[in-house]
């Protein structure tokens, strides 16, 4: 089962046990006070977890057997403490298993054992206090009433297709039937059917043509509104007669008569 599986935290090869003094203030605990040069014990130190409990196990190098092991379930707490003078050294409170338990000085000969002592600790307990957040969460979430998002009995939904008619209004414009091609006629013109090619118009003979004396003749009489007469036959004649019934000035010197 899930809650009888064991991980392994951190392993460290060498490790000192030492025996301490009991503590008489309620000051923290100083390495100086030990005798660091004549250890207890030496062995391996293991660091277990199991569910939410971490386990610091002290073993023999050789043979694997357990010296002592420590239960933790909290950190920092009671079980583990750092003394005041050193980052090398811890007292732990170890445990039997039949309700006794003893504290005891643990220290490592490299700093760097000491400082992944302490980083798999807090990361363990660390994930113990994500763990019981979501736990919080999800309990929150399953009393909370559930909302209810299917549809009830006999209620439609409505889909607006807008793209697809802006598409058919920009480019889906239809030829008009019947459409014979030609240009619509222009504005204000009657009827909305051009006229029909020359080639349609009945056939006329073409005006016979005026001679010179005609157009001359309709020349003199353009201002006229009403039909025009026979020109008689001297183009000048007209100007004559229009001239014969005035007296002429006399000329004045001085002025050459044109």
């Amino acid at each position: 089962m899930a809650e009888d599986y064991e991980s392994v935290l951190c392993v460290k090869p060498e490790v000192h046990v030492y025996r301490i003094p009991p503590r008489s203030t309620n000051r923290g605990y100083r390495a100086s006070e030990w005798k660091l040069d004549e250890p207890a014990w030496s062995g391996r130190m293991k660091i277990t977890a199991k569910n939410k409990t971490a386990f610091i196990k002290l073993e023999d190098k050789n043979t694997g057997e357990l010296f002592a092991q420590a239960p933790v379930e909290q950190y920092p707490g009671s079980a583990v403490e750092a003394v005041t003078d050193s980052s090398r050294y811890f007292v732990i409170r170890i445990e039997d298993g039949n309700g006794r338990h003893a504290f005891i000085g643990i220290g490592f000969a490299d700093r760097g054992d000491s400082f992944d002592f302490n980083v798999a600790l807090q990361d363990h307990f660390k994930w113990v206090k994500q763990e019981s957040e979501l736990a919080k969460q999800e309990a929150n979430q399953s009393s909370a009433p559930k909302l209810d998002l299917g549809f009830k009995e006999g209620q439609t939904i409505k889909i607006s297709l807008g793209n697809i008619k802006k598409k058919d209004a920009v480019g889906g414009g239809k030829t008009r039937p019947g459409g014979s091609g030609l240009l619509p006629p222009p504005p204000g013109a009657k009827g909305g059917v051009l006229p029909p090619p020359s080639s349609q118009l009945t056939p006329h003979s073409p005006p016979a043509a005026v001679p010179s004396q005609t157009n001359a003749g309709l020349l003199l009489d353009f201002g006229s509104p009403s039909a025009p007469t026979q020109p008689s036959q001297d183009l000048w004649g007209d100007f004559t007669a229009a001239g014969s019934g005035t007296t002429q000035e006399p000329v004045k010197s001085g002025w050459v008569q044109f």
